[in-house]
């Protein structure tokens, strides 16, 4: 039985990967397609992993497609299970257990729906989207409803990468490089089209240390320059506005890969906000880190006295970064 009398009440996992039985069979052969070893999950084994890393609630979400791009039916079908089960388990030890909702895009009325029966019935924390719906990307103005919703919810959301389109580089298995890549295209087309400026209610988070975005934000804010309706709205911006919707972006910090960004990439004057992360059973054991930054937590959820809230406020991460340590 895992123990959580070591764990750091401060240190919220914000990325960790649910399986239910019923779909092992199917995130096998996601696997196996994106070149990564099988990944698996039981409740016990969740448990002793966050006791062995310090690590007091454990955000649960189901990160790969529910579906084909042609059966939203089934799409919605695979969300609805997923979901209920996840909340079962929430339910069940709600001391360290929280859930992160699979929503069934590109389908958004069944995307609305099933963000509303998670908010609304299953007490979610928030809700996962992949970074693209079968090859549509995030700042799609199709999408636009859905946005709305969760940022009139103040909703918290976790832009999980999944394969980009296109055939994959050969012996480089995907989620090594293409799905860092792809969260940072999600993140900069979201931008581009202006959809963290319109909804700045909605919480978004960035996992693997937020893809490239990072690194590259001051030569992203160039699309200032080039794209001349980043708002969406008609009006202009500048590379200083497009920072400050890049920066508008959580990111969890258990794959950094240095101290800090090189300095003529990082956004300036201040980083973009960070959140923490301990591991996911998507990593392989022997690469998980064992330690991680701390942060200070504020209230996002309804469960009240359960998990702690899923939010994240500036750390020192980047020693060095003006404000910072």
């Amino acid at each position: 039985m895992a123990d959580p009398a070591h764990t750091d009440p401060g240190r919220v996992d914000v990325h960790q990967h649910v399986i239910p039985p019923a779909r092992g069979q199917a995130m096998a052969g996601r696997a196996a397609a994106v070149g990564w070893p099988a990944p698996a999950w039981d409740e016990q084994s969740a448990l002793a992993m966050m006791d062995r890393r310090g690590i007091a609630t454990g955000m649960l979400s189901y990160a790969a497609p529910l579906a084909g791009p042609d059966d939203p039916a089934a799409a919605r079908e695979v969300a609805r299970s997923v979901n209920e089960f996840t909340a079962e388990l929430v339910k069940n030890r709600p001391d360290r257990f929280g859930h992160f909702a699979v929503l069934p895009l590109p389908d958004v009325d069944g995307a609305l729906a099933e963000a509303a029966h998670a908010l609304d019935e299953l007490d979610a924390d928030g809700v996962l989207v992949l970074s693209n719906a079968h090859s549509r990307y995030l700042g799609d103005p199709a999408f636009e409803p859905l946005w709305a919703e969760l940022d009139a919810r103040s909703a918290v959301i976790l832009v999980h990468p999944t394969a980009p389109p296109g055939p994959p580089l050969a012996d480089v298995p995907l989620p090594l490089v293409d799905f860092p890549y792809d969260t940072t295209r999600a993140a900069l087309h979201m931008t581009m089209r202006g959809v963290p400026r319109r909804y700045p209610r909605m919480r978004m988070i960035l996992p693997h240390a937020g893809g490239f975005l990072p690194y590259a934000a001051q030569r992203f804010a160039l699309a200032a320059r080039l794209h001349t309706d980043a708002t969406g709205d008609g009006g202009g911006t500048t590379t200083e506005d497009f920072l400050t919707d890049l920066r508008r972006f959580y990111f969890d910090t258990p794959s950094r890969p240095a101290r800090r960004p090189c300095t003529p990439c990082s956004p300036s004057p201040r980083p973009i906000t960070s959140c923490t992360a301990a591991t996911s059973p998507c990593c392989p054991r022997s690469g998980a880190p064992t330690s991680t930054p701390r942060w200070a937590p504020i209230r996002t959820g309804s469960r009240a006295g359960s998990t702690p809230s899923i939010a994240a406020t500036p750390n020192s991460w980047f020693p060095g970064w003006p404000g910072h340590p």
